[in-house]
């Protein structure tokens, strides 16, 4: 989900970039947080498990494994910083695809305004139909593909009382039977429509016939990649290999990751976490009284 947040950075100020990092919806804090969590409680399980739950043999055991393990977080054995980097691109790249395939109907609109003539109520309702049709057909992708839209446009009725659609073309719409979106029957419509104005003289030569078909011809190639890119999504391997490299990871970070005895001086262990100290660590101090100070007058 886009989440726009230009506003709250367009003037300069200290804490400008910083607000940023609070922001909840469509964060990914709101993302991972689950994750996040469940990460966080099983890494202090194993902890808590290493350090006051095992025996001293049961922790050397514990502390090799965790120095096996903490061998796969390096990304020689598991490549998870180039495997994520490339299925980002790929979604980035997916994501910037469908919003420059969005149809938007200026270019087709100016074209039919120069082309189509005629002041008259033909030549108007001319103009106003042929949009008519290529908003149709831009409604009926995006029902498919938007949530919001299909809210907006739950059946073909909606459709028709929002003026898209009359009712005769409804029953034209409904009569030709197809498994997939039908999007493209407005655009023949369209089509049909610019060559009786052609033969009507509202359209003066092939020429500006070409050039409203080839502007029609756009508009329908951006009608299709929406719906191609609802239809085939990024290949499930992807999505696999990515979603294993990941979590394998996490998985030997909360063994390997884990603070082990500095006293045994393992390589890269020198810290420890703050520890509770055991009965038979602490140190009793007994203060003994002194003898009172005799005072001379």
């Amino acid at each position: 989900m886009t989440i726009s947040y230009s506003l709250e950075v367009a003037n300069v100020r200290f804490y400008g970039f910083s607000r940023l990092l609070f922001r909840w919806k469509g964060s990914i804090y709101r993302l991972l947080y689950k994750e996040f969590l469940v990460f966080c409680g099983v890494y202090v399980f194993f902890s808590i498990f290493y350090r006051f739950l095992l025996t001293p043999k049961q922790q050397d055991l514990f502390e090799r494994v965790a120095l096996y393990c903490d061998q796969f977080t390096n990304s020689n054995f598991i490549p998870v910083l180039f495997v994520l980097g490339f299925y980002v691109t790929q979604a980035f790249n997916r994501w910037w695809g469908q919003y420059t395939s969005f149809p938007l109907p200026d270019n087709l609109m100016m074209v039919v305004s120069g082309n189509v003539h005629g002041a008259d109520e033909r030549g108007r309702l001319l103009r106003r139909t042929l949009m008519r049709y290529a908003n149709l057909s831009s409604v009926l992708i995006l029902r498919s593909i938007s949530t919001r839209v299909r809210k907006r446009f739950p059946t073909l009725e909606h459709v028709v009382e929002a003026g898209f659609m009359t009712t005769h073309e409804l029953k034209n719409f409904e009569s030709l039977h197809s498994d997939f979106n039908k999007y493209w029957m407005p655009l023949t419509w369209f089509s049909n429509l610019a060559s009786r104005a052609r033969e009507e003289g509202r359209v003066r030569d092939d020429i500006a016939l070409r050039l409203l078909m080839d502007e029609l011809n756009k508009y329908r190639t951006k009608c299709s990649l929406l719906f191609h890119y609802d239809w085939i999504s990024i290949p499930l391997v992807y999505t696999q290999v990515v979603t294993i490299a990941v979590y394998s990871y996490f998985a030997f970070c909360v063994i390997g990751r884990q603070f082990l005895n500095p006293e045994k001086g393992y390589s890269g262990h020198k810290l420890d976490m703050p520890q509770i100290p055991k009965s038979s660590d602490v140190v009793t101090l007994y203060i003994h009284p002194q003898k009172p100070i005799p005072f001379k007058s």
